[in-house]
């Protein structure tokens, strides 16, 4: 987990201080990539607190969460319905809040963390 922590910073760290500039007609896009990998990575944590990570499904979730996102993105402007991106906003949005409120209670209850 430790791990997990060290990359999620050095991408952070990485991507405030590279000048790489996204063309506007791709901030949907990424910005809802952004949200279903956030909400993978809190996923993960949360499965390794459980002590029921595994990598197989973490990286495939990862992957799978983030291009069903961009999809959901790209299928709304292709029909015309440009604010569809909000229904996997809303769904990733929800799952990443549960996942840190069940996060949040695994911390606290554990042994020791009084």
């Amino acid at each position: 987990m430790f791990v997990l922590l060290l990359a999620l910073i050095a991408g952070v760290l990485i991507g405030l201080v590279s000048q790489i500039s996204i063309p506007a007609v791709l901030l949907s896009y990424l910005g809802v990539a952004i949200l279903a990998a956030l909400d993978s990575c809190l996923g993960g944590v949360r499965a390794a607190l459980e002590r029921t990570f595994s990598d197989r499904i973490f990286v495939f979730g990862f992957l799978t969460n983030t291009l069903m996102a961009a999809f959901i993105v790209y299928i709304g402007e292709r029909i015309g319905v440009r604010e569809l991106y909000l229904a996997a906003v809303v769904a990733f949005g929800v799952r990443l809040f549960n996942n840190l409120g069940a996060v949040r209670r695994l911390l606290i209850d554990r042994p020791g963390a009084e």
